[in-house]
């Protein structure tokens, strides 16, 4: 490519007829075979029409990469259609199986933190009471609930984080 900026037209047949090679490659593994010869050539015309904005200090490969899935990315865009499905009978219990287990961690993590943060954050974040119906509920003021809010809720996003990063 850096030859075939300084003017040399072998250098940048060569390069043409190599890269037509590597491009069909690159696109069979994406898209479907009838698509593959359209893409190579749309990107061999956008790699003519945009070569002067190649940096002959860097790769070539990674520019060239970089032009060829923003082709691809087009090419999506373009024949991309979205499909309407019938859910199965499964899906609801699917869902709900998703949901006990979730049910089952958030219960995990509020045993982690003390009782009475524990119960305001029930209140607060899992039947979605307001801070002054959970004030009037527990006894606390408003700003406390707040504050047992914040604090339960750091403490839980705490072990959360130190879970994943043993993973």
């Amino acid at each position: 490519m850096r030859a075939a900026l300084k003017g040399d037209q072998k250098a940048y047949r060569l390069l043409l007829t190599n890269l037509r090679l590597w491009l069909a490659a690159y696109f069979t593994k994406r898209v479907h075979y009838n698509a593959v010869e359209d893409l190579v050539q749309d990107t061999l015309l956008t790699l003519h029409a945009k070569r002067q904005t190649f940096d002959p200090h860097y790769s070539f490969g990674p520019w060239i990469a970089a032009v060829a899935r923003h082709r691809w990315i087009d090419h999506l865009r373009a024949t991309l259609k979205y499909v309407e499905t019938q859910l199965d009978d499964n899906f609801l219990y699917q869902e709900t199986e998703r949901d006990a287990c979730a049910k089952h961690d958030v219960k995990a993590l509020l045993k982690l933190i003390p009782p009475p943060q524990a119960k305001v954050i029930e209140l607060v974040k899992l039947r979605e009471l307001s801070i002054e119906e959970v004030s009037k509920q527990t006894g606390h003021s408003p700003s406390s609930v707040k504050v047992m809010v914040h604090r339960g809720m750091k403490k839980m996003m705490a072990a959360v984080e130190e879970v994943q990063d043993d993973l």
